[in-house]
């Protein structure tokens, strides 16, 4: 369960910014993170709580928005939906293609005070 070092890394990120602009914690956290990741959001909604406790993020509303995958064919320049980071070309069943998006983790945005 890798999600537990993500949380972590999120929760550090957060503690620096908020140092940074002298804040006392966070009100509101935004989460970009893609359907090709890696990331299970349940899992990582699973360890949350317990990361954040007595941290700047314990009381903040987190909202993630979740990125659809996208690929382009290398060998026929076809641009398609992925769902999956094995999925092939629709067109011509390649395997070769560039994604995109869709492997995102970004910390959007803090609302702090």
């Amino acid at each position: 369960m890798h999600e537990l070092s993500i949380a972590l890394g999120i929760v550090k990120i957060a503690e620096d910014e908020t140092a940074k602009v002298n804040a006392a914690k966070v009100t509101k956290i935004e989460l970009e993170i893609g359907v090709l990741s890696g990331i299970e959001i349940e899992s990582l909604n699973f360890v949350w709580e317990s990361v954040v406790q007595d941290t700047v993020l314990e009381r903040a509303e987190k909202e993630i928005t979740v990125i659809e995958g996208r690929g382009k064919c290398i060998d026929c320049n076809t641009e398609f939906d992925m769902e999956n980071i094995y999925d092939c070309c629709p067109k011509c069943n390649s395997n070769f293609k560039g994604i995109l998006k869709g492997k995102e983790l970004k910390v959007k945005a803090l609302e702090v005070i």
